[in-house]
């Protein structure tokens, strides 16, 4: 059982490689809010290319493999008219036993601050733009979801752990929390509560989003978080670990961050590797403001 988080292999800025540069130069051109998973020896990736506000904002998700976890070939293009979404935020692509190929979207609904989760499910990952397409979580007046984090179990249930924004004050929609769902599928989902917010007066007070589980036993998670409205978008990453309960931030550590612009260190997704080692994802300020996909092993 690992009880000392300084024990887990964290993302580093200082060792790691482009994947996905960012779709242009400057702030709002970001390259990440990825998910990964390691099928039979093939990396799969996907991502959202994100564009500034004036351009489009979340225009595009894609989904591309790798033999070696660094160079990718694109397979799949989904964009956001697709779904008559304003903007696409975090994907998740999961392989489904007995079923193929789940592709998870955070949908953002137009003219508004609400947000919902569909999905399309197919046989292969090339065939996801054309799948069967499911709303699995839609929101509602009071709440916006997205960003999913979604694994299966050993039991053969799925777990989601979910980024909530309260939409009940206008002006403060960016507040964020994470709340842990089960499943029977994948598909049919019930909210077992609230497990993580934001600590008044600490570096993720305006909230708290679980991004990756990094150890089992006990439940270790990166999440990212800022302090304040004027940092969304630029999250940093930190730890938590589940006490029974909920889950519980690492106090020792200081989060991640890029040394660049913003300081963005944020949506960080882990692959464990068969040697042991574990590959990250994540989407990383640059010295211009725009946000490379990158990825360090560990």
């Amino acid at each position: 059982m690992v009880t000392d988080t300084a024990q887990l292999p964290l993302p580093s800025y200082d060792d790691a490689t482009v994947v996905v540069p960012a779709p242009g130069p400057g702030v709002g051109n970001w390259s990440g809010a990825a998910s990964a998973v390691l099928v039979d020896g093939v990396f799969w990736l996907t991502w959202r290319e994100r564009r500034p506000l004036t351009d489009g904002r979340g225009v595009a998700v894609v989904v591309a493999r790798s033999e070696d976890g660094e160079r990718f070939e694109q397979v799949a293009r989904v964009r956001r008219e697709e779904f008559g979404a304003e903007s696409f935020e975090r994907p998740v692509l999961v392989p489904v036993p007995g079923v193929g190929w789940r592709l998870y979207l955070s949908c953002a609904t137009p003219g508004s601050k609400h947000w919902w989760v569909d999905s399309l499910t197919a046989a292969t990952p090339a065939e996801l733009p054309g799948g069967a397409r499911r709303v699995v979580l839609p929101g509602d007046d009071v709440t916006a979801v997205k960003d999913p984090v979604v694994r299966a179990l050993p039991d053969g249930t799925w777990e989601m752990w979910l980024c909530c924004h309260p939409l009940t004050d206008v002006g403060e929609e960016d507040r964020m929390t994470t709340r842990r769902l089960t499943s029977p599928d994948g598909l049919a989902w019930t909210d077992e509560g609230e497990v993580l917010r934001g600590r008044p007066g600490a570096w993720d007070e305006r909230g708290a989003r679980v991004t990756a589980v990094i150890a089992a036993d006990p439940v270790t998670v990166l999440y990212d978080g800022r302090p304040d409205a004027a940092s969304n978008w630029y999250e940093r990453t930190g730890v938590a670990t589940w006490d029974g309960n909920r889950l519980v931030a690492d106090t020792a550590r200081e989060p991640l961050s890029s040394p660049h612009a913003d300081g963005a260190l944020r949506y960080a997704t882990a692959v464990l590797l068969p040697d042991g080692r574990t590959r990250f994802y994540f989407e990383a300020a640059r010295s211009d403001g725009a946000h490379d996909l990158v990825t360090s092993v560990r």
